[in-house]
């Protein structure tokens, strides 16, 4: 290994747009951070985080009127994204910052920059979807972790086809989704939570199910398929 592998900056070796992602995620959390301890916004910067989250979060309450009364504003129709990029605090996007890092690399290595996006926006879209068809789904939904799922599902759907070349068991590509589950539901009966964990199940389905259509040749994959039959 050479000086300049050593001098290199770690972020050279995660595609642009998981290093996009995560400083856009990282940057608006900062903003809400320096707006707490008044560096920015003055008095009112302490409020910051609050205004972000009535303005980007989803709601499901929302959701429903707009079905209700037919209309679908473009900037209330954001919320279905934007909820990915706001967080409750720093912990909070933290842990979001280390799956997307960690699974992005993996995952961008085989996808298209192109198809890592789709994943994001149409795994939080669909984790939002489903978890507001929830009875009592009356919390707003925020942060990234559907997207993330979304994530895990292509990482998933990449162990399961690397399984199923080597003739091994496919079920075996699922243990990283039954155990971030288990935790969650661990943690749900001790200390209490919410079900916004089917938004995060949502977007790994949606994740593991877009990825057979954008991985590298997903879609003739898919046609080939249905040829056949």
């Amino acid at each position: 290994m050479s000086l300049n592998d050593h001098n290199a900056s770690p972020f050279n070796a995660l595609p642009p747009v998981v290093v996009a992602l995560a400083l856009a995620i990282f940057g608006i959390e900062m903003l809400f951070q320096a707006g707490r301890i008044g560096v920015i916004g003055g008095a009112e910067g302490v409020g910051m985080r609050l205004e972000a989250l009535n303005g980007f979060a989803f709601s499901p309450q929302l959701w429903d009127r707009m079905v209700e009364t037919g209309q679908f504003p473009p900037r209330q129709m954001l919320r279905f994204v934007s909820y990915s990029f706001v967080h409750l605090g720093f912990t909070h996007m933290l842990f979001v910052i280390v799956f997307l890092l960690a699974l992005g690399k993996m995952v961008a290595e085989t996808f298209a920059p192109w198809a890592m996006a789709v994943l994001w926006v149409v795994s939080s879209i669909v984790g939002a979807l489903v978890y507001a068809a929830v009875p009592g789904a009356d919390i707003a939904l925020v942060g990234g972790y559907p997207a993330v799922y979304g994530l895990i599902g292509a990482y998933t759907f990449l162990m399961w086809t690397g399984l199923g070349a080597l003739g091994e068991q496919r079920i075996r590509a699922f243990t990283l989704i039954a155990f971030l589950l288990g935790i969650q539901l661990a943690f749900g009966l001790l200390f209490g939570g919410g079900i916004d964990w089917v938004a995060d199940l949502a977007g790994f389905v949606a994740g593991f199910l877009l990825s057979f259509v954008v991985s590298p040749g997903g879609w003739a994959r898919v046609v080939q398929k249905l040829r056949q039959r």
